[in-house]
C-alpha cells in the first residue's frame, strides 16, 4: 500500500497542536528519560514505541473510564485508547525530531459489521525514504504488535474478507472526526457512541 500524506510538507509532521502537544514540559522531560538510553534516531524510536505500548495500558484492556486525547494528559494519566495512544507517541517522536504522521483502520467487530476505526501512527526515520506504520495500541491475548522496520507489526492486519480496510492517508493532526469524537465525549462508554466508524 503506497501511504499518501495529506500535507505535502514533511514540516508538518513535525508540528505541535492541540493534541500533539509536545512542546509541553511532561512531553520533554518523558523524551529527555527516554532519549538517555538511545544511541541514535533508531533506538529513540524504538524506545519511545515500547514506552507508550506498554508503560501505558489501553484503557479498554484496564477498565479506565477517563478518556485523554492530549499527548501530555496521556502521559500524565497513563491511560487511552488507540487515538490518544498514537497522539502520545507522535508527540515524544516530533520532540525528538522525527516526523510522524497519525494514520487510520477501518476494522469490523467480532461479527465481521463494521466497527470503531483504529489510529495508528507512521515514522520517517532518517536515512529512510519511506514512512513506517506503528502501532502503539498495547499488547493483549491475540494482539502482538512489535515495532518494526522490516515488515509491519501491527494490531491488527486488515482481513479483506471482512471488508477491512487500511486507509493510505497521512495525518499531520487528528483526522476531525476522530479528534470530535475523543473531546465530545464525557467517559470511555460515550467514546465508543462519538468515535467514526468510516474516514
Amino acid at each position: 500500500m503506497e501511504l499518501i500524506q495529506y500535507v505535502p510538507e514533511l514540516s508538518a509532521c513535525l508540528a505541535a497542536d492541540e493534541a500533539i502537544d509536545h512542546e509541553h514540559p511532561l512531553v520533554r522531560d518523558t523524551v529527555a528519560d527516554l532519549r538517555s538510553n538511545a544511541t541514535d534516531a533508531y533506538t529513540y524510536a524504538a524506545a519511545a514505541y515500547a514506552f507508550v505500548r506498554d508503560a501505558i495500558p489501553h484503557s479498554a484492556d484496564s477498565g479506565d473510564m477517563r478518556v485523554a486525547w492530549r499527548a501530555s494528559d496521556v502521559l500524565a494519566t497513563r491511560n487511552g485508547i488507540c487515538h490518544s495512544k498514537s497522539h502520545a507517541l507522535a508527540a515524544l517522536l516530533r520532540a525528538a525530531g522525527i516526523p510522524t504522521a497519525l494514520c487510520y483502520q477501518g476494522l469490523g467487530d467480532e461479527n465481521g459489521d463494521p466497527g470503531l476505526v483504529h489510529g495508528l501512527i507512521a515514522v520517517r526515520l532518517p536515512g529512510r525514504d519511506r514512512w513506517d506504520r506503528q502501532d502503539p495500541r498495547g499488547n493483549k491475548p491475540g494482539v502482538d504488535a512489535h515495532f518494526s522496520l522490516d515488515e509491519e507489526r501491527l494490531a491488527w492486519p486488515v482481513r479483506a474478507e471482512f471488508n477491512e480496510v487500511d486507509y493510505p492517508v497521512l495525518y499531520a493532526a487528528p483526522h476531525p472526526a476522530v479528534l470530535r469524537g475523543l473531546r465530545s465525549a464525557a467517559d470511555r462508554p460515550e467514546l465508543w457512541r462519538t468515535l467514526p466508524t468510516a474516514l
